[in-house]
């Protein structure tokens, strides 16, 4: 079984190739086009790994996409409805990338393969995984344990922000999910913003310098920001 994994069009774009269960090949499309954070389609990093397994794309068994796009605009136009007028600034900027590009990136990606590789039937073997799942199974299926519980926290991926999932041998299930805009990775990009650094690009340089600093707001933070249940 080989299944190539796909990440593009946010940020860090990549491809992961695994043969078997065994991971083959991983890189990060920066790597070759040199631009920090590329977020394009890793046409580069999916050619080293097809490459280093020394097969063609039309002999891969599946092509996993790490995202549902339609669930992830279904609560980008939730949220700005639930908020109106506010935020109709970035409402105009994002809709018309979302309508152009975003929402259709089954057919970007059909296009892209097969000009990649037109013995590739692309349409038979594309698949959509949700982005909570999709770090789990990363984390799971690559870990030494046949059972272990899985959690996974992050910004937001379609509407979940934080999972509780449990991996037993070949099967994975998430039982339990936070959804936005409750999300504990959204208050810390708010507090790397807040301090001068990049959001998606500047969180780890927070979490660096955490170590050096005193909790002397840890309390002003609960009693003002947060609500813990």
């Amino acid at each position: 079984m080989r299944v190539l994994g796909l990440s593009a069009f946010y940020h860090d774009s990549a491809a992961a190739l695994v043969v078997d269960g065994d991971i083959v090949a991983a890189a990060q499309e920066e790597r070759f086009t040199r631009k920090k954070h590329d977020q394009s389609f890793p046409i580069n990093a999916i050619t080293y790994c097809l490459d280093e397994a020394g097969i063609a794309a039309s002999e891969l068994d599946h092509i996993v996409f790490y995202d549902k796009p339609f669930l992830k605009f279904e609560r980008l136009v939730e949220t700005y409805l639930a908020f109106a007028p506010r935020g109709f600034a970035s409402f105009r900027r994002a809709i018309p990338l979302w309508l152009r590009e975003k929402l259709f990136q089954k057919n970007y990606l059909r296009g892209a393969f097969q000009a990649l590789d037109p013995d590739l039937n692309i349409a038979e073997r594309l698949l959509f995984s949700e982005h909570h799942m999709s770090h789990a199974a990363s984390a799971y299926f690559a870990s030494p344990f046949d059972q272990a519980a899985v959690l996974t926290m992050d910004g937001v991926g379609e509407w979940t922000t934080c999972s509780l999932g449990v991996g037993q041998d070949n099967k994975l299930e998430i039982i339990k999910e936070i959804l936005f805009p409750h999300s504990i990775g959204l208050l810390y990009s708010a507090f790397t913003y807040y301090i001068g650094f990049k959001v998606n690009s500047g969180e780890y340089k927070a979490m660096g310098l955490a170590p050096y600093g005193e909790p002397k707001y840890a309390q002003l933070i609960y009693d003002n920001l947060i609500d813990v249940l």
